[in-house]
Formats: structure tokens, sequence, C-alpha cells
């Protein structure tokens, strides 16, 4: 299972090939035309929509980004999954260096004139330049190859930290600047970090953001709960700092003969960035890490057990005769006094022939959105266990289609924000920063909870 990819093609929505890098020799251009062909008889098939064709002895593992394929073949039995997340952390660096990823960007982008020739696969990129109609000058280099040369080696991957590459590969406008020599970062065990950065003041800031996704139904009974986690970071530390952070997690606890009662969590798929040294977190759960630079997500996590809506919305509508309808609508937040929601934003849904719209609040305001055929109902600051009320009056059409399909109800959504406070309980423990040069560093911690898919339905 530790095969190589022989080549990597990037294609546009038809199929056509925008770029191609040949690392192996044995594949060709033709193989793009044989998967593609592949791929649309597959989407004629619902249950068949996984991202490996297989045909005539090549392997295709495929991800889709906007308007953009991105496609490895290979004729070797290789590690599917590592190939997919390959493609996806190529996404991320081509975002990196031209903001998105599509087929517009790609043209854009493609060539560049600089100072030598240096073009590995003259064949593939003349096949490219004829795809996208360029004209073939004297010395021209598709700094794209550039990347596409660095991040995988002979069909092996290499380098996808965008960071890092940008310290190499340099792109202004249609200019490339390469360094004489790859820095520190890619030749040393710390791929996500550089040498030598410096800061005046260094500072720590993360934050725990949970998102809550709930589904209700007509009658009241939580259909889907379930909380997604993330602790997110922002570091602008000196040098290589080595970051420790415990949580109050219940294995842990456990382990340290502490109680935990009312104290400890038990988090489900958690999943690291790469700088946490796995090992270390299941010998003695302790999150141990060389952070990158700049921002990125430490961690995510999910807890699957049902919670308590924060937010219930109870809407009743009434049709006085053919020609008005009357909705009264109250929201109750449902978590404790000394929390509150902000930026709360109530989406009820009215019927898409409603006119002349009469709402009064007991708390913020609502605006009719004919576009979403909605009213929004906006409360800028919503205190815990606190009730508030709509009531809302619309006009209808006198004259009806009787023989119309009944209007299918959308659902109520919710968005909220609470700072200061977290469903799932967990705590920060600690935050330690540890540097050679034994300069102080300042940690900031914030917790926050977001609504995901909140949804409650009226039928």
């Amino acid at each position: 299972m530790s095969g190589a990819a022989s080549a990597l093609f990037l294609l546009d929505i038809k199929g056509r090939v925008l770029i191609w890098r040949d690392y192996r020799g044995d594949v060709s251009a033709v193989e793009a035309e044989r998967f593609f062909t592949k791929l649309i008889e597959k989407e004629g098939d619902p249950e068949s929509q996984d991202p490996v064709v297989y045909d005539n002895g090549v392997s295709y593992m495929f991800v889709q980004h906007s308007n953009v394929y991105l496609m490895t073949a290979t004729r070797q039995n290789c590690n599917a999954a590592s190939l997919i997340f390959f493609l996806h952390r190529i996404v991320d660096v081509f975002k990196h260096y031209f903001e998105e990823l599509e087929e517009e960007s790609l043209r854009d982008n493609f060539v560049v004139v600089v100072k030598s020739l240096c073009i590995y696969d003259l064949r593939s990129l003349l096949v490219a330049l004829i795809h996208l109609g360029k004209m073939l000058n004297y010395f021209v280099l598709g700094w794209q190859y550039e990347l596409l040369d660095e991040i995988m080696d002979f069909g092996y991957p290499q380098y996808t930290e965008a960071k890092i590459l940008s310290e190499f590969i340099k792109t202004d406008a249609y200019r490339m600047e390469a360094t004489q020599r790859p820095p520190m970062a890619v030749t040393n065990a710390v791929s996500w970090r550089s040498e030598g950065i410096n800061y005046k003041k260094n500072e720590v800031f993360l934050d725990v953001v949970e998102s809550v996704n709930i589904l209700v139904n007509s009658n009241g009974q939580i259909i889907r709960s379930d909380v997604v986690g993330a602790l997110k970071m922002r570091t602008y530390l000196s040098g290589m700092p080595e970051c420790k952070l415990g949580l109050n997690d219940r294995v842990l606890l456990e382990a340290q003969g502490r109680a935990t009662k009312g104290k400890a969590i038990d988090l489900e798929d958690i999943k690291f960035h790469q700088c946490v040294r796995l090992a270390r977190f299941e010998n003695d759960r302790t999150i141990s890490f060389i952070p990158p630079d700049g921002a990125f997500d430490l961690m995510t996590y999910r807890l699957s057990t049902q919670v308590k809506p924060l937010f219930w919305v109870e809407a009743q509508v009434e049709k006085h005769s053919k020609s008005r309808i009357e909705i009264t609508v109250k929201a109750r937040s449902q978590f404790k006094e000394r929390s509150t929601a902000t930026n709360v934003e109530i989406e009820l849904p009215v019927p898409a022939d409603a006119t002349t719209p009469n709402v009064r609040t007991s708390m913020g305001s609502a605006a009719y959105a004919p576009e979403k055929d909605a009213l929004i109902w906006k409360i800028r600051s919503f205190p815990g266990g606190k009730e508030y009320m709509l009531r809302a009056e619309f006009r209808l059409p006198s004259i009806t289609d009787e023989e119309a399909a009944p209007e299918r109800k959308a659902p109520i959504r919710v968005k909220f924000e609470i700072p200061y406070f977290t469903v799932s309980g967990i705590q920060v423990r600690y935050l330690k920063i540890i540097e050679k040069s034994g300069y102080q560093a300042l940690p900031w911690v914030r917790y926050i909870t977001t609504a995901g898919e909140y949804e409650l339905r009226l039928i």
C-alpha cells in the first residue's frame, strides 16, 4: 500500500486538461480522457459517488473544487486515502497563492517570464498550452509546475504547507522569485514552521468554538442533536516554542486520580493538527506541540450526546379568511441567566405570496425579506432565561389557485453567538509556552458557542 502516484492532472468542468505533471512516465494525457469518460458513467449511478475510479489497470483518485477537478493516476497499489488528502492539501496551497482555485485563476497564473529556461516536462507543458490557447515564447516557466515539483517528488507527496512553500516559491502578479535554497522547515521534522521567527511581543490566542446542530420536528421532538467543537489558535511566538495544553479530559483526570464529577468531559472524533505529538497524547493525554506561525486549528472534536436546545421557538399561524394571515412567535432562551447571547437572528418562513407586513416585537427588530419568503427577527442581546414575542400580520392575494399543490413550509432557522460559554463544558486547564530563550509569553483563552444547522420544523 506504499505505491506512488504516476501523474497529477487538473481538469476543467468538461474534462479538458488545464495542467498536468508526469512523475513516473507510465501514464499519458490519454488517461485524463479515460478518467472523465468513466466519471460521466458513474454520475448516472447514485450509489457510485466515491472518489476513486478504476479502469484498465489505472486507479484514479479525484476531488472537485469549484469548476476544477484535481486527479491523480497510478498503476500501483497505493494508499487512496492519503492521495485524496494530498489533493485537498493542493487546493489549500493554490488558494494560498491566488486566493481561489478555479479555472480562470489557473489560466491567469499559468505562465510567467523569468531569466532562465526551467521546464521539466516540455511535452506536458505544450499540451497544457494548447488547451489554454497560450503562445510559447522564448523563456517560460509555469510556477504552478514549480509548486507541483515541490509538493510531490517521483509520485510521493512532499511539502504541502503553503506558508513554507511561499518562502522559496514567491509570486507577485506574474513575477516569480526563487530563493537560493529551501528554508530549514523543509529539511527538518518541523515542516510547518520556519526558524528565525521573531516578535517583539509574544502572544498566543486560543478560541474554543463550539457549533450546535439541532433539528426539531413539529411535535417538539429532537430528531438530531450534536456539538462540533474546534480549538482555533493564533500564535505570535519567537523561535521554536514548545506548547503544552491541558483540558478537563475525563481519561486524564481519572488517570491522575482526581475527582471528575461534573467537571470532566468525554470528547469524540478528536482530530489534531499535524504539529501535535500523537504518541504523547495516547500515552498521557497531554497535548504537546510546536505550533505553526499564525492562525491554525489545533484540534477538532464532536459530542454526539443529546443537548438541550439553547433556544426554543414556537410559532402559531392563524388564517383569517383567505386574505389575511397572523403569526405569533415566542422565542425563549434555555441557558443560565449569567450568559447572554448576541446577534440572535430568527428566520421565520412566510407564504410566498404574502404582502403588506405589519410586525410588532417585544424586543429587537423584524424585517420582511421577500427574496427568502421569510421574516427576519434580530435581537442584539438575548440574556439567558428570557422570553420575547413577535406578532406579524400579512395580506394574502384574494384569488388563489385551488388546484395548486400545498406549499411546503421551510423550517424556522436560528443563528446566535454566546460568548464565554460552551455546551460541552470543556475547559482549558493550562496553556504553557516554553522556549529556550526563556521569554515570557501571554496566553489568551476565549470561549464561544454558535449556531450550526439549528432548525425547528413547523410541519
